[in-house]
């Protein structure tokens, strides 16, 4: 007898096995392995064609799905070398990324960055501090996996989700198990290092991992000579237990530790370099987060009726220094439990489930000040979400309602929604469509933030609101070996927050816009198999982002990427060339005595990286890369010089 359980990247601690074999269909990564009393069970890990954060009643097939969704399997990450998962994201349509020291943001459809909800092994991980999740802070795992769900999805989500989700998964044990681990060095002191154990049986199941990433940096200054060095550190745990035939257990736990330089702009009106930035020695920061969720699912009716408990918590720590001593700090803290009941019915091609969702979510913030401010309090918000969805598959149509209706004890109740559709035409033709509210609640910071002199919050702020629409369409040809797809989106913001400057002191402070934000484009992406093994990947995102008629900051028009991999037979060696344009784009400046902010026009970049790894024997593995291959001098944010040429190589180890 066999069984075959496939399991969410929420769940996927929960079934615990050590592999006997494993084969990889086109949905999922698969286990067969001995169950009790000699019953054989197939374990299925979400594979490229499987999305789990596309809905909430668990993993759906991305051919099912009614909106624009992208995976990143592991072999992708490895492929390519990734490190920063943010790197990767850029090969993302829809995708836009900006990086300076202390802050990596990420945009989807010209969307803010604290419009995008991240999730890493379902745990809602934006500091609560700035609304938002610094992606410079998550380094690529050994076997992770990534989802982006793009187009809002407040109605499966709620408040953060508005501009889509990221999703980031981390492999149970049973998946690459046994010991891994890499270590590489290179170019301006770069010591990067992984490691991971896999451990369990049939029962239970549990994976560690601890990643560093480091450097000593360079100048990113105009001119500068202070390098602007960074060392991140992650440990991870992924575990749990299948209690019973129907009972599954499961905890998660995570801490991360960044630290770094960073320049300051210059704050003097009679310098040449007024707003710009410039050297600034001794000055730096420190980030610190601890996550951690448990989780139990109970399996009814044949797997048809599941109910999912679990409960998570974040507490996140900012600092930064001055040459004598602390200089700011803050702290957020978010504690959320959910309950998601799920039925699952039909019988034959034809396929229903209903989902009910119940979260309750308290977040926590608070200045730090050293020396002391009025704004220094703690402050909470509480919010319940309660949410519905329906989802119909067959052989050519699939269909997806959602609502969720959020109770808030700071802002008003809201209600969100989203409706798609999808139809199979022809056999490798399929076209589909949706539409959908979002809603993003203000942050902490905008709400009661404070740097002296600098920023005030606003404790009037009204939530940010959205509606939008998508259509798309899907191709394949030639039995699959080309694979295109293109989406039309449109949506529109009301009272979208932005900063405005006041007179007479010019002290930034947000405030809702009276007018209306506009964001539609076009996404295009291909795949296509060569030669048996010579793949070709491209990305081509074309965005129109404004506001009142005016181009919003940080959006570049045009984004696109292409990327060329090889494997030789046997996988005895790889190569990978990346090339991925940057649009021009606009962004504010503050170079004018008044301190009012004024726009200027970043130049478009492109870079290429070139990577390769080739097998020594069946444990190890030589590896290099060199990114920035031309050493392109470019910023992504006025004034911040972004990193030139690095050449790294390393070595790969499993046991």
């Amino acid at each position: 007898m066999k069984k075959c359980l496939l399991l969410g990247a929420g769940l996927a601690g929960l079934a615990h096995t050590v592999p006997v074999s494993a084969q990889e269909n086109e949905e999922n990564v698969c286990y067969i392995v001995g169950g009790e009393q000699g019953e054989e069970q197939l374990l299925c890990y979400p594979g490229k064609r499987i999305l789990v954060s596309g809905s909430r009643s668990g993993a759906v097939r991305l051919q099912d799905f009614t909106g624009a969704g992208t995976v990143l399997e592991t072999e992708t990450l490895e492929q390519r070398q990734v490190r920063d998962v943010a790197d990767i994201l850029r090969d993302t349509p829809g995708v836009a990324v900006t990086s300076t020291p202390g802050q990596t943001q990420l945009r989807l459809r010209g969307a803010e960055a604290n419009h995008v909800m991240v999730l890493v092994d379902g745990i809602e991980v934006s500091d609560p501090f700035a609304g938002e999740f610094d992606m410079g802070t998550l380094q690529a795992e050994i076997g992770s996996r990534i989802e982006v769900v793009r187009g809002p999805q407040s109605a499966l989500y709620g408040s953060d989700a508005i501009g889509g989700v990221v999703s980031y998964q981390t492999a149970p044990g049973y998946v690459a198990s046994g010991l891994r681990a890499f270590v590489e060095a290179g170019t301006n002191g770069r010591l990067n290092g992984s490691a991971r154990a896999g451990l369990g049986d049939a029962v239970r199941n549990l994976a560690l991992s601890a990643t560093v990433v480091s450097t000593d940096g360079e100048p990113n200054a105009r001119g500068g000579a202070r390098n602007i060095g960074r060392d991140s550190y992650t440990l991870s745990a992924n575990g749990g237990i299948e209690a019973s035939d129907i009972l599954h257990l499961r905890a998660v736990g995570r801490f991360t530790r960044t630290t770094g330089d960073y320049n300051d702009q210059d704050y003097d009106p009679s310098s040449p370099t007024f707003g710009m930035v410039i050297d600034t020695p001794g000055v730096r920061y420190e980030n610190d987060a601890l996550y951690a969720l448990v989780g139990a699912r109970l399996a009814t009716m044949d797997d048809r009726w599941t109910h999912d408990l679990s409960a998570q918590v974040a507490d996140i720590r900012r600092d930064t220094f001055g040459p004598f001593g602390r200089t700011s700090g803050n702290d957020g803290q978010r504690l959320k439990a959910s309950y998601v009941s799920a039925f699952a019915f039909g019988e034959g091609p034809e396929r229903h489930s209903l989902t009910f969702a119940a979260e309750w979510e308290k977040e926590r913030y608070r200045n730090d000040d050293p020396y002391g401010s009025a704004f220094s309090d703690w402050r909470s918000i509480e919010n319940t979400g309660l949410a519905a969805e329906y989802l119909f598959a067959s052989d050519s149509i699939d269909f997806s309602l959602a609502v969720r209706h959020d109770i808030n004890s700071r802002f008003a109740d809201e209600t969100t929604y989203r409706i798609g559709g999808g139809y199979d035409l022809s056999a490798g033709t399929r076209i589909r469509a949706s539409y959908g509210s979002g809603i993003k609640n203000p942050g902490f910071f905008e709400l009661f933030g404070y740097f002296d002199g600098q920023f005030i919050g606003n404790a009037d702020l009204k939530p940010e609101k959205s509606e939008g629409w998508e259509v798309g369409l899907d191709q394949k040809l030639l039995d699959g070996a080309v694979q295109l797809s293109a989406t039309w989106f449109d949506s529109e913001l009301k009272d979208e927050i932005y900063t405005t400057y006041p007179a007479p002191d010019y002290v930034a402070t947000p405030a809702n816009r009276d007018s209306v934000s506009s964001r539609k484009g076009l996404e295009l992406s291909g795949k296509a198999k060569l030669a048996s093994n010579i793949t070709l990947d491209l990305a081509y995102t074309w965005l129109d982002a404004k506001e009142d008629g005016v181009e919003e900051v940080r959006r570049p028009g045009n984004i696109a990427s292409a990327i060329l991999g090889w494997v030789a037979p046997d996988d005895a060696a790889s190569a990978t060339l990346i090339v991925r344009h940057n649009g021009a784009t606009d962004d504010l400046a503050f170079t004018d005595p008044s301190y009012i902010p004024v726009i200027e026009r970043l130049d478009a970049f492109t870079l290429v990286n070139l990577a390769g790894e080739a097998r020594l024997n069946d444990r190890l593995r030589l590896f290099g890369r060199i990114e920035n291959l031309f050493d392109e001098r470019y910023e992504q944010v006025f004034s911040f010089v972004s990193p030139g040429r690095q050449v790294v190589a390393g070595i790969r180890a499993e046991f």
